[in-house]
């Protein structure tokens, strides 16, 4: 069984945007190629439970196991050596970053408190969406009586297209709730 938003890109929003850019062929149209989930652990190389909760957080949120990301350089300013791991990140793609990314509109950003949408400005210039999540006790997947340390992630929705519209039609076809502009 195909994902529910994965119908939805093929069936209707595909369309749209190819009548909306005027796009000739379907391989041109834009489309999420993956998700990155990423959470930083400034204190893992001291606490190494807290890293093992994480990575097990991460693992049930995002349903595959994450990988530890390891610090490529020294940076003396933030007490970071090369070779330390600093936090765990998991990327997610095919019908995984559908499923993942219909929980996350219908189940998990309604449970922000005080949700007024997302910002619509979170565009880089590769039309790739980022944001960040201050609590990972908004996902229902995690059970909040186990929860040792509340922590934030950052999520990427990695687009195909180079153009910010473009990339931002893509989001509105799948009713990404953006900030409504203030009047």
């Amino acid at each position: 069984m195909a994902a529910r938003l994965k119908e939805k890109y093929e069936k209707e929003i595909r369309k749209s945007l190819m009548d909306q850019f005027g796009l000739k062929s379907i391989m041109q149209v834009p489309r999420i190629e993956k998700i990155v989930l990423n959470v930083g652990m400034g204190e893992a190389h001291a606490n190494a439970k807290a890293l093992e909760t994480a990575t097990n957080e991460l693992a049930l949120i995002s349903g595959q196991r994450p990988v530890r990301t390891i610090a490529k350089k020294s940076i003396a300013g933030f007490k970071i050596r090369e070779g330390m791991i600093l936090g765990v990140m998991v990327t997610l793609r095919g019908d995984r970053m559908y499923e993942f990314f219909d929980r996350l509109l219908t189940f998990t950003l309604p449970r922000v408190r005080d949700f007024n949408g997302l910002s619509a400005k979170s565009f880089d210039k590769q039309g790739n969406y980022n944001f960040s999540v201050k609590e990972q006790i908004i996902f229902p997947e995690i059970d909040f009586d186990k929860v040792d340390t509340v922590h934030g992630m950052n999520i990427s929705i990695v687009t195909t297209t180079q153009k910010i519209d473009q990339a931002k039609a893509l989001l509105d076809g799948f009713e990404f709730p953006f900030r409504k502009p203030k009047k």
